[in-house]
């Protein structure tokens, strides 16, 4: 069968992303507010909050609310993928950076980052998150959530975790998933903490100890990729 002839030119750039539209901004910052007044909500009322109580102290009507999410519990998943933003925006930063580090640190340095914040709305954003993990121990629909934004978590970090290692695919998804999962329980051990905040053991050194321990067993992550990264 005949087929069309193939172009000899080299293929055109992709087009860059088109900047979001400020419909597309306000609408992101509309659910980010929301998410904000929920996580407040949850952190000091636990699952007696109402939607109607999130619309209220986020000033948007509730029919709002309930065109952004369509449970209560779902409000808090913005918030909770700001972080997870920042740590791989960090992760690809300090990659990039190129001073020669083994994935291993890398990973170490981004996630200390991540829990070590920066100002005082990281701080607060991280305080939230304390009070939105003890309000989850009594509201299955809230940890489903948390669950849902870590499993998100970790399908993300297995194409940036594959362009630093030369590791093959089961060990990239394990790395991911090592990684994933330190970060999570760090947070849930500071957060299970009845001590003051100031005397509970820091998240960031949680995290450390937790990653050290659980990719101790992965060898690609000692050195940073040479070749082309593997399928994933």
């Amino acid at each position: 069968m005949p087929t069309a002839p193939r172009s000899t030119a080299p293929a055109p750039a992709p087009p860059a992303p088109a900047a979001p539209s400020l419909t597309e901004r306000r609408k992101a910052e509309t659910r980010l507010e929301i998410a904000r007044a929920a996580a407040a909500l949850f952190a000091e009322r636990g699952s007696a909050v109402t939607a109607d109580d999130i619309a209220r102290a986020a000033g948007v009507a509730l029919r709002t609310f309930y065109r952004y999410f369509r449970t209560k519990e779902e409000a808090v998943a913005p918030l909770l993928a700001v972080g997870v933003r920042q740590w791989l925006a960090d992760l690809r930063r300090l990659a990039a950076e190129g001073d020669g580090l083994p994935v291993r640190d890398v990973l170490e340095r981004a996630a200390r980052q991540a829990l070590t914040p920066s100002d005082e709305r990281a701080a607060e954003a991280l305080r939230w998150t304390r009070g939105l993990l003890r309000a989850m121990r009594d509201d299955p629909a809230l940890r489903s959530v948390w669950h849902h934004v870590h499993h998100d978590s970790e399908e993300a970090l297995i194409p940036v975790l594959a362009g630093m290692t030369d590791g093959g695919t089961a060990e990239v998804r394990l790395a991911a998933a090592a990684a994933n999962t330190a970060m999570r329980v760090a947070v849930e051990t500071w957060a299970a903490d009845d001590a003051p905040e100031e005397r509970a053991d820091d998240p960031a050194e949680l995290v450390v100890r937790g990653m050290r321990a659980l990719t101790a067993g992965l060898s690609g992550l000692d050195r940073r990729r040479t070749t082309t990264p593997p399928p994933v």
